[in-house]
């Protein structure tokens, strides 16, 4: 296995952690500075779209790393 098809599935792991934590919401993690930022700019609900669409991003790219790269 090369570098960057274990990069690849790294961000595939990465984004299903993203989606756990988005889905769960533990209070440590949810409060951080960064996330509470994201909270009152975008809203809660907005929040978690970002989320969800960071995870689809990195599932995507490490797929792409993964698979369709020469």
């Amino acid at each position: 296995m090369d570098g960057l098809a274990l990069l690849g599935l790294f961000l595939i792991i990465y984004s299903f952690a993203v989606v756990a934590l988005t889905v769960k919401k533990p209070k440590s993690i949810w409060e951080m500075a960064k996330i509470r930022m994201f909270r009152k700019i975008l809203g809660e609900k907005g929040t978690v779209i970002f989320f969800y669409i960071f995870s689809i991003v990195a599932f995507a790219a490490g797929i792409w790393l993964m698979v369709f790269r020469k």
